[in-house]
């Protein structure tokens, strides 16, 4: 399943380059929506919550109830979690949270299942060189992706891993990757980070991995 992508910042659709440089900006939000409408599930990012310098809490809440979405960015307690639902999201993607001094935050994980319904959590393992990166990809963890799946697999109804040494550069996925962590999950895994074109979503989609894809998208290499 192909899943477009919306990421917010400053009020604006945008798209970043391995989460820094900013290459493209769009005003017309409502053009996104209206294109994307079609789609089964929509992922939108609040990109200023998660680097922590405010949010774009009123557009969610605007495209959540237009389309099927799953948010994240910046959510990281039990109460955002919920927020975030009563905003209209399908989903909520939680990331940083997930780790603690360090270390995987099993037990939040845990808590987070028992309290909420776990269809409604979407796990991010987000990896530069290797290792997971958190708080908007500015901070750097001793945590390989693949363990971090293995060890919050009973908790989420899905995985979205993002290979942000690829992410924006439209060179594609590495597919080895991608396929050792579809091994190390029972849940639902979805792969983002330079995919580029329908080919690899062909690709993923055979290996059971559904593709979250941006700037293909709005550069016209993809049709949405």
């Amino acid at each position: 399943m192909l899943i477009p992508s919306i990421d917010l910042m400053e009020g604006k659709v945008v798209q970043l380059v391995q989460g820094s440089r900013k290459a493209l900006e769009f005003d017309d939000l409502q053009h996104w929506v209206d294109r994307f409408s079609k789609y089964p599930l929509v992922q939108v990012i609040d990109l200023d919550a998660a680097m922590g310098r405010g949010n774009n809490q009123n557009l969610v809440r605007e495209i959540a109830c237009q389309i099927p979405c799953q948010v994240g960015g910046g959510i990281r307690s039990i109460d955002s979690v919920r927020a975030t639902l009563d905003l209209g999201a399908r989903r909520v993607i939680l990331g940083s949270s997930l780790i603690l001094q360090g270390a995987i935050n099993v037990p939040f994980a845990r808590d987070l299942s028992a309290q909420l319904n776990p269809e409604k959590l979407v796990f991010a393992v987000d990896s530069r060189g290797g290792y997971v990166s958190i708080k908007g990809w500015q901070e750097s963890t001793p945590i390989q992706a693949a363990d971090m799946i293995r060890a919050l697999d009973p908790f989420c109804t899905a995985f979205l891993y993002t290979n942000i040494d690829t992410e924006g550069l439209l060179q594609g996925i590495p597919l080895d990757i991608v396929r050792e962590l579809r091994h190390a999950t029972s849940r639902r895994l979805i792969a983002a980070g330079g995919i580029r074109s329908q080919q690899e979503v062909d690709t993923l989609d055979s290996m059971g991995v559904d593709a979250v894809v941006g700037m293909a998208i709005y550069q016209n290499l993809m049709p949405a």
